[in-house]
């Protein structure tokens, strides 16, 4: 096309675009409002760029902050939380707000405090990998209903719960001064249609939705409603689609997608962007023009990862979606004018104590920016690059499309760039990209570009473009930095800081690769500081000077005479550029930033009386590099300009600092030889001194289930729409046992010599049985089954004859591995048949089950209603810290057992790890080649970590301070359970993962997050 077309193609697009969009509110609050562009609040404009973390996955309250801290480092404004209904209720009308990190709300106060909006998430449905979709155990009995609809049963379960989430959110909401923007409905149900071609309405899903956003509007809830519509096909919810007014639509439309593959086994998605997915990007533009046009196009939940199902690759798959996957997908978002994006997940954290479900290990890891273990990624960097600019580049928040196309724009039909243009300032922002994503090629390129100085093809002196393999560019025409302008840049601008009136632009580009900008009224510029830097040419322009360079790794600083500094550095170097705000503000006045360079990580600064206080973490000895304004003349701590007059600490402790000649401050962070990694791992002690019983006692005949653990298995009917295949009904959850290990023992009389099972626990679960102490068998699992069965006969002489007396036992522990999801959350967890063979008229006269000590009573409402199971000993409590087990022998987990049964380990381990460091630990389990182990690990009374090698390859288990006492003895236990007649062993050891000196305050005062054993348990024996 020629220039010409171009031009006029662009105009027509741009004419089409000026129309006028309706602004909404939600007839309540004028606050928080939008339109066609994006979220406005407090009458400011707002890129909502947001990710997510569970605080229910981190249940130390004091870690928290530490991680919101991250978010905010890393340049987010946002962050949501998905509420975990079952976590708050572990029982039918009990519910728990206040005890340990159920006491949730104090986030809302750290997100104030720090400038961060707050999407809230409530359910009651979440989904999340977690069990049953985030539904508390005691729903799932079919006693109100097959769930998610409007059946009045359902309703009243989820009223008392959804009516005090309302109401807490609604205090910290942004109306009544807090920080919460956005209330979600319900997630991820996309059930408005029957027909959504025909627009034909599912009232029950409709009346459903009305229920939850009235029940949110009378407790409180007067910021918007949004939701957050499955896949790209179900429009749900929307006002602009529901042309019929059909009803349930929420204020803001929201769409999930993933676009890559959700999960490491890429088998798990197989309709998912081809098979296997192959980095192809997606067209959000048409799919939000059509479904939701007067509203911002926002991503309510957008890959940030992948979750490790059961039999998933050790460590996760984080290359899948790395750093260069970031790079390329986030930046197609933009091109979409996507102006909302809430990345799931941010901070993974773990599945401590189960929060099972069948699909997902005990890593909830999922290959986030922020690791489990807290250590910031590779990923995180390459987000925050984005997240800068996006802080930075204001404009971004009223976008029209203006074109999009390869030989048009940039002359070369690998390369496809997509073109919006602010429709107030006439800023141009173009993202390009190869035209085929799933290609690595090496490209290079000019790109057409729209400028106040006319229609350009740029770079005009330097080298063209390139794309190098996996890799975007947001490159930008007539960018505001203040009260300064660039014509245009191909250099990609990582952000904007004011300092005295005056802008600091970063640019960043990848080592060896050239770019060229033009800044408007400058005459003059030279080099004040070139470390990699090469090729840097001055020429003069009708607005203003246009300037190439070339850069390889470090910092290039370029003056200019109208008081513009710009900042050029490789990517790695910007990787370690930080820019810390000075206020609470989440929309972040670029005059309330600084830029820090060097740290592992900055939490925060202050500036006062002169010194620049700076509190984050850094590794080894390394370079501290701040810009930050100097002074006003008015203050009388010194001449304006002079280095006596700046003083920087970090994390408390003063830094000698030199000014450079472009006015930075440079000094050096030593950190202490004894917080090595190899230092700290030295303070660790050995795992030794293991004490050991059995933890199967329940197996052996003359064990006696008569205490308060055992609750008669008697109902002969369910509303389970799952029936049972031979009664009595044998699911846990029927008789108040909603997670872990069920423990089940079967009387019977008479002579029969086998007995078939079909038990269900979900994919990767697994059980053994016993006849009168005898080892019958075992079914190992895999990660497709969710029920197994098997026949097992009896062993000669096994049997009792007696008639007259119930005096044989069949013994199961079943080891489930928490409730699906979605439409399976009914789906049960125990026997569905139990026949005795080989003598016709002989059945079971009676079943006992246990599981979780007191079941739904939640004896430890401080770990919570997930973390324990029906296993010995976690009913009687060895895994908790003061149980005396002076009378125990001595015994290894190494050694393990020689038979089929379980053995439970317990030792202590005390730390005494040095103040002022930030340390992150792991456990580490081992097994044998083909040993058939299930292992829990516990730390503290906190289930911690479920070893399966025969099924699942994790072994590696991060546990969180606060869980662990960094400064005190910390109770270790392991439960090993041998699932085939060989017995087996596991190792246990610990590694340091992570050290950083840091500003964190750590987790003193957290032993009310590790109560002790008391002498209630011994009823569950």
């Amino acid at each position: 096309m020629k220039l010409s077309s171009l031009l006029l193609a662009v105009a027509q697009l741009l004419a089409v675009t000026a129309q006028q969009w309706p602004l909404h509110d939600d007839g309540l609050n004028d606050v928080v409002q939008w339109d066609h562009y994006s979220l406005i609040v407090n009458n400011e404009r707002l890129f909502f760029w947001s990710g997510e973390f569970h605080y229910w996955r981190i249940p130390v309250p004091e870690l928290w902050i530490d991680i919101m801290q991250k978010i905010k480092a890393a340049g987010f404004n946002a962050f949501s939380i998905y509420n975990h209904w079952g976590w708050h209720s572990a029982a039918p009308g009990k519910l728990d707000f206040e005890t340990g990190a159920h006491n949730f709300t104090r986030i809302f106060d750290i997100a104030k405090d720090l400038g961060l909006y707050v999407l809230v998430r409530p359910g009651p449905y979440i989904n999340a990998e977690t069990t049953a979709g985030g539904f508390p155990g005691w729903l799932l009995t079919g006693d109100y209903g097959t769930l998610r609809n409007n059946d009045t049963r359902y309703t009243e379960a989820w009223t008392p719960y959804w009516e005090a989430m309302s109401r807490m959110v609604a205090e910290h909401s942004v109306t009544n001064g807090g920080n919460v923007i956005l209330y979600q409905i319900e997630n991820e149900y996309g059930e408005q249609w029957t027909n959504i071609s025909a627009r034909t309405p599912n009232e029950t899903a409709i009346a459903y939705m009305e229920l939850l956003e009235s029940s949110a509007r009378s407790n409180g809830i007067d910021i918007p409603l949004m939701n957050n519509n499955p896949n790209l096909g179900s429009k749900s919810w929307s006002l602009d689609y529901d042309i019929n007014n059909v009803g349930g639509d929420t204020d803001i439309y929201g769409l999930d997608n993933y676009p890559s593959c959700w999960s490491c086994n890429l088998e798990e998605c197989t309709s998912t962007n081809g098979f296997p997915p192959d980095f192809t990007t997606f067209d959000y533009y048409t799919n939000f023009q059509e479904t939701a046009p007067t509203q911002p196009s926002i991503l309510a939940e957008f890959q940030g990862g992948s979750y490790n199902p059961w039999g998933g690759p050790q460590g996760g798959c984080t290359n899948t979606t790395g750093p260069d996957w970031v790079n390329v997908f986030y930046r197609n978002n933009i091109g979409n004018k996507v102006t909302g994006q809430n990345l799931y997940m941010l901070f993974g954290g773990t599945n401590w104590g189960g929060l099972p479900v069948p699909i997902v290990g005990t890593s909830y890891d999922y290959s986030a920016p922020i690791a489990e273990t807290r250590l910031l990624t590779d990923k995180y960097s390459e987000t925050k690059l984005l997240s800068y600019f996006v802080r930075a580049a204001k404009d971004l928040t009223k976008l029209a499309k203006a074109g999009n196309g390869t030989t048009d724009f940039t002359g070369n039909p690998a390369v496809f760039a997509q073109a919006l243009r602010n429709v107030d300032t006439g800023s141009h922002f173009y993202v390009a990209k190869h035209t085929n994503t799933t290609l690595t090629s090496y490209q290079t390129f000019k790109l057409n570009m729209t400028t106040s100085a006319g229609q350009l093809t740029v770079p005009q002196h330097a080298p063209a473009i390139a794309l190098n393999g996996r890799q975007a560019k947001i490159l930008v025409a007539d960018f505001a930095a203040g009260d300064s302008k660039l014509i245009y840049s191909t250099a990609e601008i990582l952000t904007v800081s004011i300092q005295n009136g005056k802008p600091i632009i970063v640019f960043w580009l990848p080592p060896g690769e050239s770019g060229e900008f033009y800044l408007k009224g400058a005459r003059h510029g030279s080099i004040a500081h070139c470390a990699g830097c090469a090729n840097v040419g001055f020429h003069a322009a009708e607005k203003g000077l246009i300037v190439e360079f070339m850069q390889n790794r470090g910092v290039t600083v370029l003056t200019f005479d109208n008081g513009v500094e710009a900042v050029i550095v490789d990517r790695a170097t910007a990787y370690t550029m930080w820019q810390p705000t000075l206020s609470a503000d989440p929309h972040v006045p670029l005059n309330e930033t600084i830029l820090v360079r060097g740290p592992y990580l900055v939490r925060s600064a202050v500036i006062e009386n002169g010194t620049i206080s700076l509190t984050g973490d850094y590794i080894g000895t390394g370079e501290l590099e701040v810009f930050a304004p100097l002074p006003s003349p008015s203050e009388s701590y010194g001449h304006h300009g002079s280095n006596s007059t700046r003083k920087v600490t970090f994390n408390g402790n003063p830094i000698a600092v030199r000014q450079t000649p472009y006015g930075s401050l440079l000094g050096t962070l030593s950190a202490s030889p004894n917080t090595t990694l190899a230092s700290i791992q030295s303070l660790l002690p050995a795992l030794t001194a293991w004490k050991v019983h059995d933890n199967l006692p329940e197996r052996l005949p003359g064990y006696a289930d008569t205490s308060a653990a055992w609750v008669p298995a008697n109902k002969n009917s369910t509303l389970n729409p799952w029936q049972p295949e031979t009664f009595p009904v044998l699911y846990g959850d029927e008789y108040g046992f909603h997670a872990q290990n069920l423990l089940w023992r079967g009387r019977f009389s008479g002579n029969a010599t086998g007995v078939y099972l079909n038990v269900i626990g979900g994919t990767s679960s697994g059980w053994s049985a016993w006849l009168n102490g005898h080892y019958l068998g075992s079914a190992l699992g895999n990660n497709t089954l969710s029920s197994t069965n098997a026949t097992l006969t009896f062993p000669a002489n096994t049997t009792r004859s007696d008639n007259n007396n119930n005096n044989n036992v069949l013994f199961i522990l079943q080891d489930q591995m928490g409730h699906d999801q979605t439409v399976g959350t009914l789906n049960p967890r125990g026997i569905l048949n139990a026949t005795l063979l080989g003598c016709p008229n002989t059945t079971f006269t009676s079943w006992k089950v246990a599981g979780q000590a007191g079941g739904e009573r939640n004896l430890d409402p401080v770990r919570g209603p997930y973390n324990e199971g029906g296993l010995h000993a976690e009913r009687v409590g060895w895994h908790l810290p003061g149980f005396d087990d002076g009378g125990w022998e001595s015994g290894a987990p190494e050694e393990g057992l020689r038979e089929a049964g379980a053995k439970f380990y317990r030792t202590e381990m005390p730390l005494a790890l040095p103040e002022g460091v930030d340390v992150s630990l792991a456990f580490e389990l081992g097994a044998a080649e083909g040993v058939k182990v299930r292992a829990q690990l516990y730390v503290n009374g906190y289930m911690f970590g479920k070893f399966i090698p025969h099924i699942g390859n994790q072994i590696s288990f991060p546990v969180f301070p606060g869980i662990l006492d960094y400064h005190g003895v910390n109770t270790i236990g392991l439960s090993v359970w041998a699932q085939d007649a060989a017995g087996g062993a596991v190792s246990v050891g610990v590694s340091v993962v992570g050290v950083h000196e840091s500003g964190f305050e750590g987790t003193g005062g957290t032993g009310y997050l590790r109560p002790g054993w008391t002498g209630e348990r011994e009823r569950f024996a």
